[in-house]
């Protein structure tokens, strides 16, 4: 769980987010930092649970959430219920499907898990998660246009780039759509009002919808609140990180396995390296500057991406699904299985072809080989034995090896080994 964190001292959190990166657009710093470090603040990130998972895009918000959360800060998780059945125009060339109420309230449960990983909702006082839903459903329209579209002209609507990139497509801009920054600015009006909030945060691409919520309070209370958005990273064809476009990497380990999230991260290219730790890692500045100091002179040895990758796996799916992905890597990539871990087999087993078999199933080798498709034919595995391209648990086998004599692994599987790369990992059951 989250750290309980003490306002005030020395630490200047925007200046750590700034040295980070991590601030891209803001409202007045000065004002935002003075806010900051005046006392306790509630803070906001919103995501429309258009998924029943949120995706690696989601975990920056979400950070940003714990580091406040760290700092005394009071964290708000925004789950978008209701903007969810609207479909934000921000980053997309065409309207996306609308979800039912079902769908939505079924995705919402299912993230609050994750959510709760990262951010702690144990104690409201420290942070919640809330549904748009829950105060958006009972405005009627009228209630609406009177007290929220009178505030907004459509000249600044129009002006923000989301929507005049909508515009000028060939797609153009549904009203449905047009109307999602009014709920995004009524979202803050009602936090700001309800749970103190005065802060909301998001990617670039959220800033139109964002700072309509700032000048809406503003306009109907007269207070001053603040805001900020970090730059998005981008996938490797440039696509916005876990959108549609790109490649989705999931917070849900059914979805994508703690074992794919740690790889997901330690392929992070060497060039990348710096700010996606800057970005994603709780540890301090100082620290990531000696971690990088270390990667940097041994490059291969993959130090900062590895420490990154079991961070976030740790963060995301707990210490021993982070331990036992890190095992299940070593084990996969030239490591002993005989000394790897239960979990770490079986982690191997959601990632490789697997099978389960009796003892009289093993007696006969070749036809093991071939039924695992570590074999292409009967001939083709008796040739690959005789050039001891197998291993069985480790160890290398050949024609007059007996499976059925090998110790099970934890007294259930055999991993049997085509070269370097193929895998079949076997459950030996009565």
């Amino acid at each position: 769980m989250p750290r309980r964190g003490i306002i005030g001292g020395d630490m200047d959190l925007i200046a750590d987010l700034e040295a980070r990166g991590l601030i891209h657009d803001s409202t007045d710093r000065e004002f935002l930092r003075a806010r900051v470090k005046d006392g306790p603040v509630g803070i906001y990130y919103g995501c429309d649970p258009t998924a029943d998972s949120l995706h690696v895009g989601n975990l920056i918000g979400l950070i940003v959430l714990r580091r406040f959360q760290d700092a005394g800060h009071k964290a708000i998780a925004l789950a978008g219920g209701a903007t969810g059945m609207v479909g934000d125009p921000g980053g997309r060339s065409e309207e996306r499907n609308l979800l039912d109420e079902q769908t939505l309230s079924a995705n919402v449960a299912a993230i609050k898990h994750q959510l709760g990983r990262i951010v702690d909702l144990s104690d409201p006082n420290r942070g919640v998660l809330v549904d748009n839903r829950d105060w958006t459903q009972a405005i009627t329209l009228l209630e609406f246009l009177r007290d929220v579209g009178k505030h907004v002209t459509v000249n600044q609507m129009t002006a923000r780039e989301s929507v005049r990139i909508r515009l000028e497509s060939e797609h153009g801009i549904s009203f449905t759509e047009f109307s999602y920054m009014l709920l995004q600015a009524n979202d803050y009006l009602w936090l700001h009002d309800n749970l103190g909030c005065d802060i909301q945060i998001g990617g670039s691409d959220q800033w139109g919808n964002i700072i309509s919520g700032v000048d809406l309070i503003r306009r109907k209370r007269q207070h001053q609140v603040h805001a900020f958005s970090w730059p998005l990273l981008t996938a490797s064809d440039g696509s916005k990180l876990g959108k549609t476009a790109g490649a989705r990497t999931w917070l849900d380990p059914v979805k994508t396995s703690p074992y794919q999230l740690r790889q997901h991260f330690l392929q992070i290219a060497d060039e990348d390296l710096r700010q996606q730790v800057l970005t994603f890692s709780l540890l301090p500045i100082p620290q990531i500057d000696e971690l990088l100091a270390a990667h940097d002179e041994a490059p291969h040895r993959r130090i900062g991406q590895r420490t990154l990758a079991h961070e976030l796996t740790a963060l995301v799916h707990g210490n021993e699904a982070a331990k036992a992905a890190d095992e299940a890597a070593d084990v996969l990539f030239g490591g002993d299985p005989a000394h790897a871990s239960l979990a770490a087999l079986e982690a191997v087993g959601r990632e490789v072809p697997s099978s389960r078999m009796t003892p009289v199933q093993l007696v006969e080798l070749v036809d093991v080989l071939v039924a695992t498709d570590l074999a292409q034919s009967k001939s083709d595995a008796r040739r690959t034995l005789e050039g001891s391209g197998y291993r069985c648990n480790g160890a290398s086998i050949d024609v007059n090896t007996q499976l059925s004599d090998q110790i099970l692994l934890h007294g259930r599987y055999l991993l049997l080994q085509r070269g370097k790369k193929s895998h079949h990992l076997v459950e030996v059951f009565s």
